[in-house]
């Protein structure tokens, strides 16, 4: 278990509570999530953050959504018949 500090402020002892930094970046999804959750459901972001959870949450969150989202675009294009010889057109034009 982490020990637990306290910072005086005037007549008041507060917990000195820091979320460690996650090394992988939440993205536009995650952010997005996390301003839902914000918002719509404060008891799960409360509860990720006291956890240290919510950083890889919406990290993993953030992946997830980017991947689908590949899928999703790659199917649009089998889908329309885009190639790569019509974006380079496009390109050009």
């Amino acid at each position: 278990m982490q020990e637990l500090n306290y910072i005086r402020c005037e007549d008041y002892y507060i917990p000195d509570i820091r979320l460690p930094e996650g090394s992988r970046p939440i993205g536009r999804f995650g952010r997005m999530h996390r301003d839902y959750l914000k918002e719509h459901n404060p008891i799960l972001f409360d509860t990720l953050c006291l956890d240290s959870t919510l950083w890889t949450y919406l990290a993993d969150l953030n992946e997830q959504a980017q991947n689908r989202l590949e899928v999703i675009i790659e199917q649009i294009n089998a889908v329309e018949g885009v190639t790569e010889e019509l974006k380079a057109a496009d390109q050009m034009a």
